[in-house]
């Protein structure tokens, strides 16, 4: 799904957090070489690069949050992972705070130092693991919607029932989806080669989320194991998903599409 903090497209979060990795890996390497080689210059280089690393770390979290709350698909395996992500890089970044805070201490103790900072590296890791998780297996800030796919569409609404005007007759190109927000329902309206349609915006397997799929032949597939439902009725026409997803009734009036909920 298209990040909800992008600049053209382009998702903000995994482009800041290099930053940090680098900052935070930079920390530990001086502090540990200052200490072993008993080198002053690195350890005062290691609380610089302390420093950096808070700073990025809080910076890359802002863009993050962002798209845990608004683009990981909700009642997801995703967002079970974007949580635990997120939890991850909060007591890594603790650790790193607890360290510089160590550090400015006249006879502060370098191994409590080092510990905290290896534990931290230790985290970082493993919330960079789940993130790249995030990013390759569930397709999170991933944009497809350019080519001959159009370019990704969502609108949000207030209206949440009755019949609500999401569309006009030509918006849409045939096989593009845009994703309609109603609070705290995500319907997909799509275009196939001779109607408009409307379904549930989550896969019955493991939430992910259909408008970040494809559409071909009346189906649409899940861009993350592959099942595929029918536009028309919601069936499973190939699983692994094993129940059928929710469909609307979609109405042309004029050059008017309108989705009843």
């Amino acid at each position: 799904m298209k990040s909800k903090a992008n600049i053209k497209s382009h998702p903000l979060h995994p482009i800041l957090i290099p930053f940090p990795i680098a900052f935070f890996t930079g920390t530990f390497a001086c502090h540990l070489l200052g200490w072993l080689l008993d080198k002053p210059a690195l350890l005062q280089t290691a609380y610089y690069l302390n420093m950096g690393g808070i700073a990025f770390a809080l910076l890359a979290a802002v863009p993050g949050f962002i798209d845990f709350l608004y683009t990981v698909p909700p009642e997801s395996s995703a967002k079970k992972r974007a949580g635990k992500h997120g939890i991850t890089n909060v007591v890594m970044l603790i650790c790193f705070v607890i360290a510089y805070f160590v550090r400015r201490e006249p006879n502060a103790n370098d191994s409590v130092i080092g510990v905290l900072e290896l534990i931290g590296i230790g985290l970082m890791v493993f919330a960079g693991w789940m993130g790249g998780t995030l990013v390759y297996r569930n397709q999170i800030g991933v944009d497809i919607r350019y080519a001959n796919a159009g370019k990704w569409n969502e609108v949000s609404y207030d209206k949440v029932s009755g019949e609500i005007e999401v569309a006009r007759t030509d918006e849409l190109k045939i096989n593009s989806m845009k994703l309609l927000r109603l609070k705290d329902k995500r319907i997909v309206l799509a275009r196939t080669e001779d109607r408009y349609v409307a379904f549930d915006d989550r896969c019955t397997h493991k939430g992910g989320s259909l408008a970040g799929g494809s559409t071909m032949c009346n189906v649409v597939q899940c861009p993350w194991h592959g099942s595929q439902f029918d536009l028309l009725t919601g069936a499973v026409r190939s699983g692994p998903a094993q129940q059928a997803i929710k469909t609307y009734q979609v109405r042309q009036d004029g050059d008017k599409i309108l989705v009843v909920v």
